[in-house]
């Protein structure tokens, strides 16, 4: 599911500083790297191991690579690159380029980190990335999947390095269709770590170069296609929470425009690897259930509660585009929208054996994640049975032999990032009202539990939290109607934000 991004700023020993640096340790994630992997991944950074296709190049010491003799197509060092970010950004996967083609159409070109160039299957680097399974994010911080000299510096497309990487190259019609897909190993060099304002800016004003200017026009042709199919983006608002003389303000940042048409091109990657990996018969893809009855319920309270209005004849999909994120009602409501992906696993498949359901209902077409490897574990293996399908081979055995196993730990790093999105989500709402137990706010009661009756989920119409209601034992809640609450707690790190009717 999409990732809810919140941030938090404040001195180091501030409440709300303290209570996540708590959390961290009560949900006893893997922070320090042991010995052995540091000493595995800079070995790695210094010498790393190319695949035989992409090994004509001699290594600088310092984490770049020099191109010499004839690569062919494999020496993509002269393509100028760039990667889009936001600005504290330090573990950089992609980078793209994109331009016209003489025919008419489009040519995306998607650089993937090779991490499989720096990981050996079966050592001590592979065996924590398979504890750790995904990149952990907290507000104030992350918990990385690979250590920080790969990461954020040898396995990264870093602007003026040459690097391995997984190069895609996407040829796509006038309306924005794939005509033609290669992914094979090359040497790239980015040329520049670009963000998102800066993107934006740049197109809005008119200044940008055609291979930027191109990221609005293929964008938008793929999210028309997108409508085209059914499929459905979330623009998921980043959430600020600010500290100001022991109180604190919580702010929503819209996505800009920008950040949309880039994801359409990862998107764009990770259906072209699904296709691809069903073609040839093996692969790793992502499915999603259908949500339950009562999820979709639940969140049609929510929106009669953040007074968003829902028709009945308006489809889900329909409703998602037509709201603005730089509203905070509406933005509040994107972000309850998430619970909807929630369940979303991995299926494998080999030897033809296809799954029964291969399409991706959010995304309306079979995909799969394959394009970031430096924090999410399955990418790396997808990208490699991708490579292998493109040259008509079999995977490698290293990953033939990991791939019944992946569901069940991707599922397991799923639930824990989860888990700490969850808790992180408490944690800020506690500091956010900490100063105002007592006060009466209202609020819609969006959920009831089956078993009690008297307790349930209340949705505050501002600021917009959601929060566990107590009401007295049998009464029971009125479900999906108005009700006056009062915060009964709220202590960042010792008391989730609790409240009771008025």
């Amino acid at each position: 599911m999409p990732r809810r991004h919140i941030r938090a700023t404040g001195a180091p020993e501030a409440p709300l500083r303290a209570a996540l640096r708590a959390l961290r340790g009560e949900l006893a994630v893997p922070e320090a790297f042991p010995l052995e992997v540091l000493v595995e991944a800079e070995h790695a950074a210094k010498a790393p191991h190319l695949p035989p296709n992409a090994a004509h190049g001699s290594y600088d010491g310092h984490g770049s690579y020099a191109a010499h003799g004839s690569y062919d197509a494999l020496d993509a060092t002269d393509i100028p690159l760039f990667t889009i970010d936001p600005p504290i950004a330090t573990d950089l996967d992609q980078a793209v380029h994109l331009e016209t083609r003489r025919k008419g159409g489009y040519r995306v070109r998607y650089a993937i980190a090779d991490v499989a160039a720096f990981v050996t299957p079966g050592g001590a680097l592979d065996a924590e990335a398979h504890r750790r399974v995904t990149t952990l994010y907290f507000p104030d911080g992350k918990v990385p999947l690979h250590p920080a000299c790969l990461a954020e510096g040898a396995a990264g497309l870093l602007p003026d390095h040459t690097r391995p990487a997984v190069l895609w190259t996407l040829d796509l019609d006038t309306d924005g269709r794939t005509e033609n897909v290669d992914v094979r190993r090359a040497l790239v060099r980015s040329r520049a770590k670009l963000d998102y304002e800066g993107v934006q800016k740049e197109i809005e004003t008119g200044t940008a170069e055609e291979p930027l200017a191109l990221l609005e026009r293929v964008g938008r042709l793929r999210e028309a296609l997108e409508v085209e199919r059914g499929g459905i983006s979330l623009s998921i608002p980043d959430q600020e929470i600010v500290e100001h003389d022991g109180t604190y303000e919580l702010t929503y940042s819209a996505p800009l425009p920008a950040e949309s048409w880039n994801a359409q091109i990862s998107l764009l990657t990770g259906m072209a690897a699904a296709d691809l990996m069903l073609s040839h018969g093996t692969g790793i893809l992502r499915a999603l259930p259908a949500a339950p009855g009562g999820e979709v319920g639940r969140l049609r309270r929510t929106a009669i509660a953040l007074h968003i209005d829902w028709p009945h004849h308006v489809s889900y999909a329909q409703l998602i585009r037509a709201l603005d994120p730089h509203e905070p009602r509406h933005a509040a409501f994107l972000l309850a929208c998430t619970t909807l992906l929630r369940g979303a696993n991995h299926t494998v498949f080999r030897d033809g054996d296809l799954p029964e359901i291969t399409t991706h209902p959010a995304v309306a077409a079979p995909y799969t994640h394959c394009t970031a490897p430096l924090r999410r574990l399955a990418d790396r293996y997808a990208t490699e049975i991708c490579l292998a399908a493109s040259a008509g081979e079999p995977p490698p055995d290293w990953v033939l032999a990991a791939l019944d196993a992946l569901p069940e730990e991707m599922a397991g790093g799923t639930r824990r990032a989860a888990r700490v999105e969850r808790e992180c989500v408490d944690v800020v709402e506690a500091a956010l009202l900490s100063n105002r137990v007592g006060e009466v706010f209202d609020g819609w009661v969006v959920d009831v539990r089956d078993d009690q009756p008297a307790v349930g989920t209340v949705q505050l119409e501002s600021p917009a939290v959601i929060g566990r209601v107590d009401g007295p034992e049998g009464r029971p809640l009125p479900l999906g109607e108005r009700l006056p609450v009062r915060l009964t707690q709220a202590e960042p790190g010792t008391a989730k934000v609790r409240f009771a009717p008025a």
